[in-house]
């Protein structure tokens, strides 16, 4: 074999090496046009110790809805008054899961939907013949969850509805970049006082569908974890053969070469 085809040969072998399967960057590889995926039940979050909402009373009579909202007054530059409106102030859950609500006092919350509290304190107030129609609203106001690792835009991403996915969460961080380890995707979630650790894998729908994390809860920690040619491009080991960058300064250097003797 002569100098010209082992250049080739060598640059062949580079681009092969170089290159990722599609197997291991594909999603949902078990999946077929036209195939029907059972949706999992909705498990919406409930508020836990900790956690900061928001309340707001509304009714036609606005004065009496008032005495039950929490709002933080706007004082005007140069005036002596405050303005009634302002920001919606939020209840933190204490540590015994309970919130001190105007008028009606102590109420349990913890282990509620945001609907399940609404509807408890508009009977409370319509019981107590405190508010004849009341509409009550309940929002999150600092739940979240971190997504670390190999996601183009790795942070922390507050949860604006009932139910967030671990899709939803993925496609908030920009997807996992091409070094994303997709069949490991690791979420930490406590439990009971203790953390536990779920694998689910991306490339499986299956997995994805019947994963005990597929609606995150607030605090869950999502780690993607780096494959063997990023982690190859930090360290000096083995996997250093198969990084890219390795194999581009090879291929860089073979090409200089035949360019020289072939010249």
């Amino acid at each position: 074999m002569n100098i010209k085809h082992l250049l080739i040969s060598l640059a062949v072998i580079i681009f092969c090496v170089s290159c990722k399967s599609p197997k291991e960057i594909a999603y949902f590889q078990d999946t077929t046009a036209g195939m029907i995926t059972q949706i999992p039940d909705k498990h919406p979050i409930t508020v836990k110790a900790e956690d900061k909402i928001s309340i707001v009373v509304n009714s036609k009579d606005e004065q009496l809805t008032n005495l039950f909202n929490l709002l933080e007054a706007s004082r005007k530059v140069g005036s002596n008054s405050s303005s009634s409106q302002g920001d919606v102030l939020g209840y933190t859950v204490n540590s015994n899961g309970c919130i001190d609500f105007p008028v009606l006092g102590e109420i349990k919350v913890e282990g509620l939907t945001r609907e399940e509290i609404a509807k408890c304190i508009k009977e409370k107030l319509i019981t107590k013949n405190l508010v004849k129609d009341p509409i009550v609203t309940v929002d999150f106001m600092n739940l979240s969850v971190s997504v670390l690792g190999e996601v183009k835009a790795p942070g922390k991403y507050y949860l604006d509805k009932d139910c967030m996915t671990l899709l939803d969460v993925i496609s908030l961080a920009g997807d996992l970049t091409i070094y994303g380890k997709r069949d490991n995707i690791k979420v930490l979630r406590n439990e009971n006082g203790e953390q536990k650790v779920y694998v689910v894998n991306l490339c499986s729908n299956n997995d994805v569908m019947s994963s005990p994390v597929y609606y995150l809860q607030q605090n869950d920690i999502v780690y993607v974890e780096p494959n063997k040619v990023k982690a190859g491009q930090s360290t000096v080991n083995d996997n250093n053969l198969r990084s890219i960058s390795f194999w581009m300064s090879i291929g860089s250097f073979l090409m200089t070469l035949g360019v020289l003797i072939f010249k």
